[in-house]
């Protein structure tokens, strides 16, 4: 058993294809065939159950593709943990839009200037089509703004609660009042993220249970830009805190209160728990949940 066996049982458990763990390695398909097969005579198990065209690890496979895992990682950091600047790959990070710019505008540059070698792929996507894409392997990790997610094909590497609000602009006859009814506030004129997309879909999904719809007048994924709209008066919305942070503390936006109504948001960072974490990844991880977004 060496190292690179190990590595390319990882593969093609995370592919879950035989030919791309090839492809992706520069290996013919036989070879990583054979080395399955002697991995799995040095063993005494069967690692995939091969049916037709498709593979699926054997649970002894699962067991042994952690310990792969672990090794192949320990083997990575005994190698590169005595000089950072010798740590190199590439992390695939998908997000929700929204969080883009808040996780990676302080952090990265800094982040850059520690790890220069550890590349870095990112894509924005809803939260559906995120868990898809580390479902297909072609995201490493993802970054939700969503409902709390419970799964046990993935692994909740962090996770922290999001305060989020219906936000109008001080100038807004309705930030002038305490308390508003759902009722009253669904037919001000709404400027919103995309539908479908985390918390716009949590805010349907609530005002669906009373029976409540709203037609905004404006539907966009930028928040940022949703933000700055709402300081110009021209719709309300319902954004997270750590986006209108700033222009509440200057007294241009007010968070409105809204009886009856309390939502609560969560960033988790999550991997597919199938994924072996490497040294980069651990990295990008670690980094990534010490962002603050308040």
């Amino acid at each position: 058993m060496d190292l690179q066996s190990l590595n390319i049982f990882i593969h093609v458990a995370e592919l879950n294809s035989f030919t791309k763990a090839a492809e992706k390695l520069g290996f013919s398909q036989p070879t990583v065939s054979f080395q399955i097969k002697q991995l799995e005579s040095e063993l005494g198990v069967q690692l995939f159950d091969r049916i037709g065209h498709t593979i699926k690890l054997t649970d002894a496979g699962r067991n042994a593709l952690n310990y792969a895992q672990k090794i192949c990682n320990m083997s990575q950091e005994m190698v590169s943990d005595n000089n950072k600047n010798s740590i190199t790959g590439l992390v695939r990070l998908a997000t929700a839009d929204s969080l883009c710019s808040p996780l990676l505008s302080d952090w990265f540059l800094r982040f850059k200037k520690e790890y220069p070698d550890i590349a870095l792929n990112i894509k924005t996507a809803g939260t559906g089509d995120l868990f898809k894409l580390i479902d297909h392997n072609e995201a490493d990790v993802v970054c939700t703004l969503d409902s709390h997610i419970y799964n046990t094909n993935y692994v909740i590497i962090h996770e922290e609660p999001i305060s989020v609000h219906f936000v109008a602009s001080s100038a807004n006859e309705i930030s002038q009042k305490d308390i508003i009814s759902v009722e009253e506030i669904v037919n001000q004129p709404f400027l919103l993220t995309e539908r479908g997309m985390s918390y716009r879909r949590i805010l349907d999904e609530e005002l669906a249970k009373r029976s409540l719809e709203i037609t905004p007048v404006l539907e966009m994924s930028s928040a940022d830009l949703l933000c700055k709209f709402v300081t110009e008066n021209v719709g309300i919305s319902f954004l997270p805190d750590y986006v209108t942070e700033e222009d509440v503390k200057k007294g241009k936006i007010v968070r409105l209160n809204v009886k009856g109504f309390d939502i609560k948001i969560w960033k988790q960072l999550i991997h597919h728990r199938d994924k072996w974490v490497s040294k980069p990844m651990r990295i990008v991880i670690d980094e990534l949940s010490c962002v603050n977004l308040s």
